[in-house]
């Protein structure tokens, strides 16, 4: 949590609770909506005009209260960014959908924590996570076969092999353009800097839909009331609405607390998936949904143990460093893939 300004107030219960109730349940949502424009609308083209609209306004805004104006260096990380997370990462969500339940699609990004140790891991050198975080990771992996695997299993089906293969891929970038974020030159301004990181992502979407042939196949006569009220929802909800209470939460509460969004949208996307899609949960699914959650519980509320004070070292001696447990990043800085 960050400290507060001198003479600011803390925030008020309800307001605290209208934030998360907002990443909980609107994140969660965002997968169904990305079914529901998919409807009428090709993919590549909805999601681009989602980020590029969503982007537009915040930086007008913040240039508006006298933002300093973004530097070169700055629209290149940002667009880095932008690629890596909104086009790898988002556009392979959208695209996936289009084959795979947005339930299912949701519980396959839940994985994004354990990609980020393995990723983070071969940064450091590949250092030994601690047990928790690796049996989290092992536990996920197993979900995952278990939702994917072919056959039938426990009266489901597995997932399109396709389709939870470019999920996987997507979280992959996720994580990655997550894990650059950290250390990439970007505006001190976080809005200026997420509304930056969308337009470059959005204009990497919308490259992708010229290669697809979307912008070809976009007939906005012929699109659905349905799916255009979804693109309207994800714009607005998903992307400007979302992640302003996530960022907030960030600053006003604990990260552990925030980072129950990485466990809990899955469970709001399954739900929709079937009380408004009629999407089939079986009992495969539950088994491995229970299995990826708990596996990335068992991550993201790691926390290394303080040592104890009696294991001063003389001041002669030359200290060790650090275990490589204290260094697993935690999760509560990779939102979900669908916001």
């Amino acid at each position: 949590m960050t400290p507060l300004a001198p003479g600011e107030q803390a925030p008020s219960r309800l307001r605290v609770a209208a934030a998360f109730a907002a990443v909980y349940v609107l994140w969660g949502s965002t997968y169904l909506a990305i079914r529901f424009t998919l409807e009428s609308l090709p993919p590549f083209a909805m999601a681009a005009s989602r980020f590029l609209i969503a982007g537009t306004l915040p930086l007008r805004v913040a240039r508006w209260r006298g933002a300093p104006a973004p530097k070169a260096v700055h629209w290149r990380s940002a667009t880095i960014v932008g690629v890596l997370m909104l086009l790898g990462g988002n556009g392979g969500v959208v695209w996936a959908e289009q084959r795979v339940p947005s339930g299912l699609a949701a519980l396959l990004v839940a994985t994004v924590p354990l990609w980020m140790v393995m990723l983070d891991g071969a940064g450091r050198g590949w250092r030994r996570p601690p047990t928790q975080v690796l049996l989290g990771v092992a536990a996920g992996l197993a979900g995952v076969a278990m939702l994917v695997g072919p056959g039938r299993f426990a009266g489901g089906h597995g997932v399109d092999p396709l389709g939870a293969a470019v999920l996987i891929f997507a979280s992959l970038c996720w994580t990655a353009g997550s894990l650059y974020s950290r250390r990439a030159a970007l505006p001190a301004s976080p809005l200026v800097a997420t509304a930056m990181e969308m337009l470059g992502g959005g204009a990497g979407l919308a490259v992708a839909g010229l290669v697809a042939g979307d912008w070809q196949r976009l007939d906005l006569a012929a699109a659905t009331p349905r799916s255009l009220l979804a693109v309207g929802y994800l714009i607005v909800f998903g992307s400007l609405v979302g992640f302003t209470a996530y960022v907030w939460l960030l600053r006003v509460s604990t990260p552990p607390l925030v980072a129950t969004y990485a466990y809990v949208n899955p469970v709001v996307a399954v739900v929709l998936g079937w009380a408004f899609a009629g999407e089939p949960v079986s009992a495969r699914t539950l088994i491995a949904a229970a299995i990826i959650v708990g596996a990335v519980m068992l991550i993201t509320t790691y926390r290394a143990k303080p040592a104890p004070a009696s294991a001063a070292t003389p001041p002669t001696k030359i200290e060790s460093p650090p275990p490589a447990a204290d260094n697993v990043p935690a999760t509560e800085d990779e939102p979900a893939l669908a916001s």
